[in-house]
């Protein structure tokens, strides 16, 4: 399956390594500041030295590297941008703006920490230890360029000369060539990872599409996005009612707790209320139906994009402009759902909570109002969990979960976007002819709407899931992507309604972009 060819960040996934321990430990640490401090100027300063305590070095080579990551890491989960690294800067500098309680952001939203950056090679060839000398030499023989020769009984190729065909290492008896390549950027699908005059990683604002892929896959916890966490708790301490709206990807996120647990401890953290942002995937489903049944199987559209990716939907603006007017104009679920929020607490305001690092950009957009203050992801919210003393798992409780179908519940795993919207399309309109494709992986994505483009696509429905398993395999989750779609599955199995009434969009006010 495609999933597998995306780098070691999906491996990497659900494994408490080094890197995720940091994050969660900085995700605790400034949600408690919010919480407790009652100086925060100094609490901040503080905060590398807790977090890394006297002399003893634990993961770089030395303990004032340590700090200076940490440090890096607490300005951007309080919201903040980096500091420059030639300018005596306080790491609490410019805390003074993102002490509010409504939403904070300062772009770009992904960010690579230049002291955290191993300047990993970006695309070599290289020989192993494993080289036995052979007297064959077959690499020597097929490489174009002569850029293999033998230097102490072993082979060794001349980095000017290689022009990375890899030829070399296809035709070894032994694996002794190894490929090293930037995991950030072989885990980017549209080749926004570049490198500054050391070495270190870059990214490429302009290309990016901040789906996170980079950030789960550096083994050095070198890129990170923005949080905001600190002003939602602001803002929940300030008295203003809060709702919360869960993605469907929440089952199984946090261990051994059920929905009704989960819904249980969101209210203990303080929001009045919980929905599931699955209700506004029920109504997507019911407009993307429409739009198919009325437009592409009518011939009068040749394709029609789903748009509850927004990372796949920038990806088709940025780099298919063409295929603007193909993408879905059904309101994602995110802000579908705020809309019916928001019509039963006009007041109130409203965070998503969710698996996804680019929802963070879709809120803060001004093409589509949103109606959604803050996006904060699982593993932001396991840390102000773990700064209240909230064990999810250990509550007793009667609450449940019960608001959506089974339909928008499977938006939370790749295919099941088209899955839904198919199920509706046989249901509402039996006569339409329904064909469905699905890519997943912003590569993979990519090739999707170049066939679309090139007229290959004609008639289709097309999914597209920026991250390799879809919703699941988002950049904020705390659980191996397997046992996630597992936990999404049962859930959607185990919903009494399959799909949503087909007179949904009316009771709710309709899902059409304004």
């Amino acid at each position: 399956m495609l999933r597998f060819f995306v780098g070691g960040g999906y491996y990497m996934r659900g494994i408490e390594t080094e890197v995720r321990k940091v994050r969660k430990e900085v995700f605790r640490e400034v949600a408690r500041l919010a919480y407790e401090s009652t100086n925060l100027t100094d609490d901040m300063e503080a905060l590398p030295y807790k977090l890394v305590p006297g002399e003893d070095n634990e993961y770089w080579e030395s303990v004032y590297r340590e700090r200076a990551v940490v440090r890096e890491r607490l300005r951007l989960a309080m919201g903040m941008s980096l500091r420059q690294e030639d300018a005596p800067v306080h790491v609490s500098q410019g805390v003074e703006e993102s002490n509010i309680a409504e939403k904070y952001y300062e772009p770009p939203l992904m960010q690579v920490i230049p002291s955290a950056c191993n300047c990993c090679p970006e695309n070599e060839y290289k020989v192993t230890e494993r080289c036995m000398g052979c007297l064959a030499h077959p690499c020597r023989e097929v490489c174009p360029r002569g850029a293999i020769t033998m230097k102490d009984g072993k082979s060794y190729i001349d980095q000017e000369k290689c022009i990375k065909c890899g030829k070399c290492k296809s035709i070894c008896p032994y694996d002794a060539i190894s490929h090293q390549v930037r995991p950030c950027a072989s885990a980017c699908g549209v080749s926004a990872i570049t490198s500054d005059k050391r070495g270190r990683a870059m990214i490429d604002n302009e290309k990016c599409v901040s789906c996170g892929q980079c950030m789960v896959s550096c083994p050095f916890g070198a890129i990170a996005d923005k949080s905001q966490i600190f002003q939602l708790v602001r803002s929940l301490q300030s008295g203003r009612k809060i709702i919360a709206q869960v993605a469907p990807a929440f089952v199984g996120q946090f261990k051994n707790t059920t929905p009704g647990q989960f819904k249980a401890a969101l209210k203990q953290l303080g929001f009045e209320e919980v929905f599931e942002t699955a209700i506004g995937a029920d109504l997507g489903c019911i407009a993307e139906a429409e739009h198919y049944a009325n437009e592409v199987a009518t011939g009068e559209l040749p394709f029609l994009l789903t748009s509850c990716c927004p990372s796949w939907a920038m990806l088709a603006k940025k780099f298919f402009p063409d295929t603007i007017d193909k993408i879905s104009n059904a309101l994602t679920p995110m802000v579908a759902t705020a809309r019916v929020i928001k019509e039963k607490y006009p007041d109130a305001g409203v965070v998503f909570i969710g698996p996804c690092a680019s929802k963070k950009l879709e809120a803060s957009r001004r093409s589509v109002r949103s109606d959604v203050d803050f996006v904060i992801t699982f593993e932001e919210l396991a840390g102000m969990f773990e700064a209240k003393g909230i064990d999810p798992s250990a509550i007793e409780t009667d609450e449940t979960i019960d608001d959506a179908t089974g339909a928008g519940r499977g938006y939370g795993v790749a295919g099941g976007v088209a899955a839904a919207i198919e199920e509706c399309i046989r249901e509402y309109y039996p006569d339409a002819v329904v064909n469905i494709e699905h890519a997943e992986s912003l590569s993979e994505c990519k090739k999707m709407l170049m066939l679309a483009k090139a007229g290959k696509k004609n008639g289709c429905l097309i999914e597209g899931m920026a991250c390799p398993g879809g919703c699941v395999a988002g950049a904020g989750t705390n659980i191996a992507i397997p046992q996630a779609t597992k936990e999404v599955n049962a859930f959607k199995a185990g919903t009494k309604t399959k799909i949503p009434e087909l007179n949904r969009n009316e009771k709710n006010g309709g899902t059409k972009v304004e």
